[in-house]
């Protein structure tokens, strides 16, 4: 077996912390920071993986991009801390970008489909 294979049964995706009550915010937060490229918010746009959000305020974000060669790539886990960071509650913003698993159109929400066209 291969050791760098994630366990069976292991989410692909790290599970955000949903029940915290910063966590409306948070994602509200999230949609009102947009791809330049695409007219649609990057909540809805599948970017955000995981909101993770500690007892203590802290809030970390693990988040991807359309594709590694994206023209914000250096600038966009700023606009999502700079989003974030206001909010009541929150001590701490951490936003880090990862690539796997890699975006793909099954990401869009609903209403971004429906922005975009899609449905």
């Amino acid at each position: 077996m291969n050791a760098e294979a994630p366990m069976e049964g292991t989410p692909l995706i790290k599970p955000s912390t949903t029940d915290h009550p910063l966590y409306d915010s948070v994602v509200e937060a999230c949609r009102s920071v947009h791809d330049p490229e695409i007219p649609v918010n990057i909540y809805d746009l599948g970017l955000v993986y995981t909101i993770e959000i500690a007892e203590g305020g802290e809030v970390d974000v693990l988040m991807t991009l359309t594709a590694p060669g994206c023209p914000v790539a250096g600038e966009m886990p700023g606009w999502v801390a700079d989003a974030i960071s206001p909010l009541p509650g929150v001590k701490t913003v951490d936003v880090q970008l990862i690539w796997e698993p890699p975006w793909g159109m099954e990401m869009l929400s609903d209403e971004a489909r429906l922005e975009l066209g899609f449905m």
